[in-house]
């Protein structure tokens, strides 16, 4: 992966803060083979781990100029996982996860829609899960620039129209309308036959199913996640989980502009850069990880 996240200003501000959740977290289903983030200015990164488990980098700068660049890259090794999500940090209590945000409150037309996925086949919140999922994406067609950062769930579902966080934010606000435990997951996800800048940050939701733990939902694609997918961040909504948040004293004329870079590299063609202890399991497996790699 190599994502790069640029800041121009006509008239550069007196000062910035940034917050980062750029670093991916080793679980189960993914391992950082390297990772590194590298800044365009002379501040000094302050990393730590906040409440929801995720890694933060911090930043703050006086006259940093008018052209500030932030670059994450590195190697991440993913397992084929059918969508179950283990050995995560979980440093918080399950009803965090059914408490609403403004983003993802569900209104009467988003409860009304998810009320026919409590009668799934088996009736087991895992089955109810997966028809809700398959309604989400059915019900709202993925379009680029049909909505914007402030968007709220409800205006999504009732336009049909949104991007990745926007069906994320639909699928939580009907989970945690029937009583499920439900989180926003930003990250990347490899498009497969795509070149290497064919690619962009992702958005899906994860919800907690007793007996197997946290469970991967991608509403935008209409099933669960696989080793394709990076897990980097975990929030109650897209605002929580932002990958970049800052915030500029003085300057004018701001623009931002965003770029992901990723390739796919198998097993065997990454052997000189994995730790040893990877390269002992089966390289041929019917599940074979992916490894994205950096520059």
């Amino acid at each position: 992966f190599q994502h790069s996240t640029r800041y121009r200003y006509d008239q550069a501000p007196r000062a910035i803060i940034e917050s980062l959740l750029l670093s991916p977290s080793g679980c189960d289903i993914q391992s950082t083979q390297d990772w590194h983030i590298e800044l365009s200015v002379d501040a000094l990164l302050s990393r730590s781990t906040d409440a929801f488990g995720n890694i933060v980098h911090t930043f703050s700068l006086e006259r940093p100029g008018q052209d500030i660049e932030i670059v994450a890259c590195g190697t991440v090794e993913t397992d084929g996982h059918n969508g179950v999500v283990s050995g995560a940090i979980e440093p918080l209590p399950l009803p965090v996860f059914l408490r609403p945000t403004d983003r993802k409150q569900a209104d009467s037309a988003i409860a009304r829609a998810v009320e026919p996925a409590k009668a799934s086949s088996d009736g087991t919140v895992l089955s109810a899960a997966h028809k809700w999922n398959k309604a989400v994406h059915n019900a709202i067609q993925f379009e680029v620039d049909a909505t914007d950062h402030g968007t709220l769930a409800a205006e999504a579902f009732s336009a049909g129209t949104g991007v990745c966080q926007d069906l994320a934010h639909v699928f939580i606000a009907g989970a945690r309308h029937l009583g499920i435990p439900a989180r926003y997951i930003s990250g990347y996800q490899y498009n497969d036959g795509g070149s290497r800048d064919d690619h962009a940050g992702h958005a899906w939701a994860e919800v907690f199913i007793e007996g197997l733990g946290w469970v991967s939902f991608d509403p935008t694609a209409g099933r669960s996640t696989d080793e394709t997918y990076v897990r980097v961040a975990v929030g109650l909504d897209a605002v929580g989980a932002a990958p970049v948040r800052g915030a500029a004293y003085g300057g004018t004329g701001e623009t931002l502009s965003v770029e992901l870079s990723v390739s796919r590299a198998d097993r065997r063609s990454m052997a000189q850069t994995m730790h040893p202890k990877t390269m002992m399991q089966d390289a041929s497996d019917a599940q074979s990880p992916m490894t994205v790699g950096g520059r």
